[in-house]
C-alpha cells in the first residue's frame, strides 16, 4: 500500500506480478510495511491481502506500541548473507534493546490473541459510512489506514489545521496534496470514531 501518495492500494494482481518478475531475474523483493504492519489493514502485514511474500519485510512502528524501534525479517538463507563481508555487518548500536524487545513480544502476543486485528476492517466500514460528504471525492483506505481524498488542497489543508483546534488529529500526506490521513490507534472505540467524523463534518460544513 503506497503511504505518502495517499494510501493506494495495489490492483490488478500488481503485487504478485513483481513478486513474479522478481523471481524470473533474480532480483530480491523487499515490502516496505512500517505503516501498514502489526494489523492496521485488518491481517497482521499487509502484502496478505495481495498474494505475495517478499523476501525481505521492513517492520517499524507499530511493533513495539509507541516505542522506537525497527526491523527487517527474510529468510534463514538471506540472514546468513549478513553474517560475512563484513563480519557482523548487519549489527547496530542499539540494535535488541531488552525493553523493546519486550514490547514488541507483548505487543505481537495482544495481536494474535485478541480481535483487534478482525476488528480494523468493521471499524474501515464505519469511517467509510460516516465520512460522506461533497467536499470528500474519495476515501482510499484498507482498515486503519485511511486517506480522505479532498475536492482540492485547500480544503484538506484547511481541515487538519481546524481539526487541531477540536482536538482531533489528522495529519497530511507527502506526495497527495488533497489528502488527509486518517490512523488512528487499533483499539479505537466506536463512539470515538463517531465524535472523530462529527468533528469532520462539521468543520467541512462550515468551510
Amino acid at each position: 500500500i503506497q503511504g505518502g501518495a495517499g494510501f493506494i492500494l495495489p490492483e490488478n494482481n500488481y503485487l504478485k506480478k513483481v513478486k513474479d518478475h522478481c523471481t524470473a531475474v533474480g532480483a530480491i523483493l523487499i515490502l516496505d510495511e512500517i505503516q501498514p504492519g502489526f494489523g492496521r489493514t485488518g491481517k497482521l502485514f499487509a502484502f496478505e491481502h495481495f498474494n505475495c511474500v517478499p523476501d525481505i519485510l521492513v517492520i517499524g512502528k507499530g511493533m513495539a506500541s509507541g516505542l522506537p524501534v525497527g526491523a527487517f525479517t527474510a529468510s534463514k538463507k538471506i540472514m546468513h548473507s549478513l553474517s560475512d563481508n563484513p563480519k557482523m555487518g548487519h549489527i547496530t548500536t542499539f540494535g535488541g534493546n531488552p525493553v523493546i524487545a519486550a514490547s514488541s513480544l507483548a505487543t505481537l502476543n495482544v495481536l494474535l490473541n485478541s480481535s483487534l486485528i478482525a476488528d480494523t476492517l468493521k471499524k474501515e466500514q464505519l469511517f467509510k459510512e460516516l465520512l460522506k460528504h461533497p467536499k470528500i471525492k474519495e476515501v482510499s483506505c484498507k482498515g486503519l489506514m485511511l486517506a480522505l481524498i479532498m475536492d482540492s488542497p485547500e480544503t484538506a489543508n484547511e481541515l487538519v489545521l481546524r481539526a487541531k483546534d477540536k482536538n482531533l488529529i489528522l495529519f497530511w500526506l507527502l506526495f497527495e496534496n488533497r489528502a488527509v490521513r486518517i490512523s488512528p490507534p487499533l483499539t479505537i472505540s466506536e463512539l470515538e470514531i463517531r465524535e472523530g467524523c462529527a468533528i469532520i463534518l462539521a468543520l467541512l460544513n462550515a468551510m
